[in-house]
């Protein structure tokens, strides 16, 4: 994890200057110095969470001198969405997009990265606020399948998703409330599946956004399944209907 960190005013803050990638920024509660203007001003431009928190916390994340300041570097780099699409089309692909609604668990988010690249998917869309960040956790479960995959982190999901839907991407929303059964859609066209927080779903405006909505069938007395596991089952199906 180490390898992942940026501690101390100045390194933190030059690496901010430079435009590196940070999922997050830790701060000391109660802590000022002069830099902290800066550091804030640049977080925001960014569009960096900058949290403050008790040092207890700082020092389980490094026992190392790092000064009441700690940066959550990101471990790989985040691609572009708008800059994939055209890409994608140029080269004659049919692109598979999977944009994940509020997912937070990062073993999920790995695990489903891990399907996404055994199933051929071009990218997944996270959100830069309330959702999950590519970590050292996210890649170990997803046995590096996130050094391989590209990750778009967007700053709004309805703008990328009108943005998909410009360029001709269906997009589906995966959720128990779908009127048609998943393998009853069309999936050879180019598509953005949408899968939602366990506990409450797609966002409403993002429902609102998609093409249609689908459900998987189920037959037992649980109502909703693991978001990794139904990810990977949607994808399943995809990948069928596109090897006939």
């Amino acid at each position: 994890m180490e390898k992942d960190i940026i501690f101390g005013i100045w390194p933190v803050l030059e690496a901010l200057r430079e435009g590196k990638e940070f999922n997050s920024i830790l701060i000391q509660a109660g802590f000022e110095a002069t830099q902290l203007a800066e550091i804030r001003t640049l977080c925001k431009q960014h569009e960096v969470p900058l949290k403050h928190v008790p040092i207890q916390k700082l020092d389980r994340v490094t026992r190392k001198n790092h000064q009441g300041i700690i940066g959550m570097a990101c471990p790989v780099e985040y691609q572009s969405l708008e800059q994939l699409v055209p890409t994608w089309f140029e080269e004659g692909l049919n692109p598979l997009v999977v944009v994940l609604d509020r997912i937070t668990d990062v073993r999920n988010f790995g695990a489903i990265a891990r399907s996404c690249e055994c199933m051929g998917v071009d990218a997944i869309v996270i959100p830069k606020a309330d959702g999950v960040s590519v970590t050292a956790d996210a890649i170990r479960t997803s046995s590096g399948s996130l050094h391989r995959i590209p990750v778009c982190r967007e700053s709004n999901l309805k703008l990328s998703i009108e943005l998909l839907k410009g360029s001709g991407f269906q997009v589906v929303g995966c959720t128990e409330k779908g009127r048609d059964l998943v393998h009853e859609a069309d999936f050879k066209v180019p598509t953005a599946i949408i899968m939602g927080n366990e506990e409450k779903g797609i966002q409403p405006d993002l429902q609102k956004r998609c093409s249609s909505l689908v459900k998987i069938p189920m037959s037992g007395e649980t109502q909703s399944l693991n978001v990794s596991v139904a990810t990977g089952m949607v994808l399943y199906e995809i990948n069928r209907q596109r090897l006939i």
